[in-house]
């Protein structure tokens, strides 16, 4: 056998999605040769997944023709010659547009080639003594070799043109038995877990998923963030992400102690178990923050600036925030006044208005409103374009107001007089009421989520077709 020795590291895509052969570096003398069979932080920067294995696996295989496939796991496989020649065929057996596409290569020990979870690997040794090696990303047990999905090596539609006829090659017989491509149930993708699909996001979340089957809703009755059965009772190793839009959210309340350990529980202790689910099994984690983590005495608030809460719930929200940020894959989403399906400011404001009723609104709270809709399709955004993983301030663009001037609009908006809005201050409006600290200045700096390509949609447009104007 004959290696080219001291290549240059590079990746070469397939047509096959999320294949890549990579060209190793080997280093030889009169002695031998060595090379750096996977090495993480080079092939990260060449674009190959943090695909975190977990185990190494050898086939040694005897005689020149040995063929072993075509097998999907449920799992990514990262794959290298030590010793010999192989002819690899690899064909897509994911649901898509990709279902059957084929590739296939030759490698001896200067090669290596990534397989994602659900492409069927197959190959045939062209040399004696042949040993196959491969790293995956999740355990073997007895319940994932269940999920596997098979291809026959002879299927007509793959046409795979093996070096050595099957009829001469060394193969099992079972593999001789599997089935035609025809006849291949696809393998489903990752499943996306969304929490707290009642709430107002939830609800959001659901229509911009919406036909999507691999996305699981879950209300607060399909899983309590409390109960530690939640985190232990679920197959995790077939997700993909977890979309947290659960919070506690009553501000005020929280400053009470039953308020207060209700705020903990759900806003960082359940936090804290996603985190540590998420960690285990590289699954994506998505949670959804607050302007509450900020004290308001800045115009403008950037994803790094320093986290500054006044009361329980800013609190809650940033030790939560805290904790999600330890996740290797995580997205934070931190918005400012949510506005969607159900009991808001928006909805109070125009039953106010159409009752002819002239409150007295907070004008020193100056932000921007954050509608579901778009917050929903920031997150799906995200996760779909693979953004870099981290903060991302999210609400609606537009020039910031107040409360009181956002009352106002809905006034207009409902055919009601501005003027009929009244502005008061802060101190004012919670003068002797048991109320929560909140921050002044809310606005959120949006600069970071534009430059992934979400350009989110101005307030007063979004507010003008929420009251369907």
């Amino acid at each position: 056998m004959t290696i080219e020795f001291s290549k240059k590291l590079t990746a070469t895509t397939t047509p096959i999605p999320g294949v890549v052969l990579y060209e190793l570096p080997v280093h030889g003398d009169n002695r031998g040769w060595f090379k750096e069979n996977w090495q993480r932080e080079k092939m990260l920067a060449l674009g190959l997944p943090d695909f975190t294995p977990v185990q190494n696996n050898i086939s040694f295989n005897e005689k020149a023709g040995t063929t072993r496939g075509i097998h999907a796991e449920p799992w990514d496989k990262f794959i290298s010659v030590a010793t010999g020649k192989i002819f690899g065929a690899w064909v897509d057996l994911r649901e898509g547009e990709s279902f059957g596409a084929v590739f296939t290569a030759e490698l001896d020990p200067s090669q290596a080639i990534f397989i994602p979870r659900g492409v069927g690997n197959a190959f045939q040794t062209l040399e004696d003594t042949t040993a196959y090696t491969y790293l995956v990303s999740d355990h073997w047990s007895a319940d994932a070799q269940g999920q596997y999905t098979f291809l026959n090596l002879a299927d007509e539609t793959a046409a795979i043109a093996w070096p050595i006829p099957l009829e001469q090659a060394e193969l099992s017989d079972k593999d001789k038995a599997h089935p035609r491509l025809a006849e291949v149930t696809p393998m489903a993708p990752k499943k996306t877990l969304i929490l707290g699909a009642d709430g107002q996001l939830g609800k959001a979340l659901r229509d911009v998923y919406d036909g999507d089957a691999s996305v699981e809703f879950a209300a607060r009755a399909d899983f309590d963030l409390t109960a530690e059965a939640s985190y232990t009772g679920r197959n995790w190793k077939n997700y993909s992400t977890i979309i947290n839009a659960a919070a506690y959210t009553a501000v005020d309340t929280a400053e009470t102690p039953e308020g207060r350990a209700a705020a903990w529980a759900i806003n960082v202790t359940a936090a804290a178990r996603l985190a540590k689910v998420a960690t285990a099994h590289g699954i994506t984690l998505v949670h959804v923050s607050s302007d509450y983590v900020f004290d308001g005495t800045k115009e403008n608030h950037r994803e790094d600036e320093t986290l500054t809460p006044l009361g329980v719930y800013g609190q809650s929200k940033a030790a939560g925030d805290a904790v999600v940020a330890t996740v290797p894959r995580y997205y934070i989403v931190r918005t400012s006044w949510v506005i969607g399906e159900g009991n808001n400011f928006v909805r109070t404001m125009a039953s106010l208005a159409g009752k002819g009723i002239a409150p007295g609104v907070v004008n020193d709270q100056i932000g921007r409103l954050s509608f579901t809709e778009d917050i929903a399709a920031g997150i799906k955004h995200l996760l779909e374009t693979g953004a870099d993983y981290g903060v991302y301030n999210l609400s609606n663009d537009g020039e910031p107001q107040s409360w009181a001037n956002i009352a106002a609009d809905v006034y207009e908006l409902s055919g009601a007089s501005r003027d009929a809005v009244t502005g008061v201050s802060t101190a004012e409006y919670f003068k002797g009421k048991e109320a929560a600290p909140r921050p002044l200045n809310s606005t959120l700096d949006l600069t970071k989520i534009k430059a992934t390509g979400f350009a989110p949609a101005p307030a007063a447009q979004r507010l003008a077709e929420y009251l369907g104007k």
